[in-house]
């Protein structure tokens, strides 16, 4: 999983920015997590077909799709940005809010985030990153497994996510809250590697 900072302090935004630009972190509650090395080859090719597919669909309408690394603010009410705790960095969000961008960063809960796992950042995407999630507000949650070749999927609904709906990656699915969002899944698993996803090593 993500590993943490070696540090006892609470981080903000603006220490943030402040660290080397060649590393990516995350921060949860003021805890540093370092993101995993460069991913797959089907972790990208699963990123980037999405994040097309997503785009395409939503051509003429005021929702953008962004794909990582973009840096997505979390904050309490009435938080500068330089005090924000929480930043993380989504694989691929939406976001229908224009007021919520600008060229720095995304300010606020985006409306559909997908993270597509690595056995790396299992763990940390499953449990840590969807109750960050869930408490933002972030309307619905997929969880993309490259290797299994399911999704899962969290929908918010008063406040909470609820039981997760696991299917396969197959056919074709469009998200609860869009659903004119089509996302066609043969087309990208035919441009995944021969050999598949590399196997890794379980997190210690």
């Amino acid at each position: 999983m993500a590993l943490p900072k070696a540090s006892d302090r609470r981080f903000t935004y603006a220490d943030y920015l402040k660290w080397p630009d060649d590393e990516r972190w995350e921060l949860i509650d003021g805890e540093s997590h370092a993101l995993s090395p460069a991913p797959t080859i089907s972790h990208q090719t699963l990123v980037l077909n999405i994040g097309k597919q997503i785009d395409d669909a939503l051509e003429g309408t005021p929702c953008r799709a962004l794909i990582a690394p973009v840096d997505v603010l979390l904050p309490n009410p009435d938080e500068a940005d330089d005090q924000v705790t929480t930043v993380v960095q989504p694989d691929i969000l939406v976001v229908c809010d224009a007021k919520k961008i600008t060229e720095r960063n995304v300010r606020g809960a985006p409306d559909w985030i997908i993270e597509v796992l690595s056995a790396a950042t299992a763990r940390h995407d499953h449990l840590t990153k969807r109750a960050i999630y869930e408490r933002a507000g972030v309307r619905e949650y997929w969880l993309v497994h490259p290797v299994d070749q399911v999704i899962t999927v969290y929908t918010l609904q008063d406040g909470h996510y609820g039981r997760p709906e696991i299917t396969d990656m197959a056919g074709e699915r469009a998200p609860t809250i869009f659903p004119g969002i089509v996302i066609r899944w043969q087309p990208m698993l035919d441009k995944l590697p021969d050999d598949g996803p590399l196997p890794q090593e379980e997190p210690t």
